[in-house]
């Protein structure tokens, strides 16, 4: 098991969710954490949340959406603690809508933000980890990063985008001790249907029928921290639809038949 006590995490998407839900795990096991995401007001209630802890915690509001300097920002990350031993690239944004009714605008949006800014924070923090001769990427993929699911074809694109970049990285790394964990989370207790990008770039505005029946945010993170601690590839995280994952490559009839009757919310 990897030892993470006194070591620096940086967490995307930490104002809510999955990313709030790690930040108070990772301090409760000894890790001092750099906040981010671009809520800055969300981000120190998170801060304050810590307590008696926030000096273990710092804030770094940036936009994933918008275009960053993320060399800059790396450079201010690693000056808050001294060095980033691990990067939760977890934030990102969803999509609800068919394909013939999405402009391809929304498909490059969800690309920018889900892939292209998630890798351009790796690849600026990436020497930092290869100076120090070690560190751990933890990437918040999910089980529509391994197969198609409707209303979510951009959003599914740029999940699977990131298992080829990162599985890439890590065999190119290994001899820098750099590790990489993919998470694939089924349905969470978060709000990432209602901040799902509409076919008209809105947010969708509702929450999912079955949202709420998925595990909590808490569940998740805990079980995200369990699996990089145990240098775990790709970990599968949820209830039954894990299935899913299975079925697809074993038995892709049947898997082809019951994804085609599922509701897509």
């Amino acid at each position: 098991m990897k030892d993470i006590s006194n070591k620096v995490a940086w967490i995307t998407g930490a104002s809510s969710g999955i990313g709030e839900a790690l930040a108070y795990a990772l301090v409760k096991e000894g890790c001092k954490v750099i906040l981010s995401s671009n809520q800055p007001e969300e981000l120190e209630r998170v801060r304050k949340n810590l307590a008696p802890n926030e000096n273990k915690c710092a804030v770094l509001a940036f936009d994933l959406s918008l275009p960053t300097q993320f060399n800059d920002i790396s450079e201010k990350a690693i000056s808050l603690f001294g060095r980033i031993d691990f990067l939760f690239n977890n934030g990102g944004i969803s999509q609800r809508s068919i394909i013939k009714e999405s402009p391809l605008e929304i498909d490059r949006k969800i690309m920018e933000i889900n892939y292209f800014e998630n890798i351009a924070l790796t690849k600026a923090i990436l020497p930092n980890m290869i100076q120090n001769k070690g560190g751990h990427i933890i990437v918040t993929s999910s089980l529509s990063g391994l197969f198609g699911f409707p209303l979510r074809s951009a959003y599914c694109a740029s999940k699977h985008a990131l298992h080829g970049f990162y599985e890439t990285l890590r065999i190119e790394h290994l001899h820098d001790q750099i590790g990489v964990t993919i998470v694939c989370p089924d349905r969470v207790r978060t709000s990432i249907s209602l901040n799902a990008l509409a076919a008209d770039g809105k947010p969708h505005g509702k929450m999912d029928a079955r949202q709420d029946k998925g595990i909590t945010a808490e569940q998740c993170a805990k079980e995200m921290i369990r699996a990089f601690r145990k240098n775990k590839i790709v970990v599968l995280i949820g209830g039954f639809e894990k299935i899913s994952v299975y079925l697809k490559r074993f038995l892709p009839s049947i898997f082809y038949r019951m994804i085609s009757k599922v509701l897509p919310t």
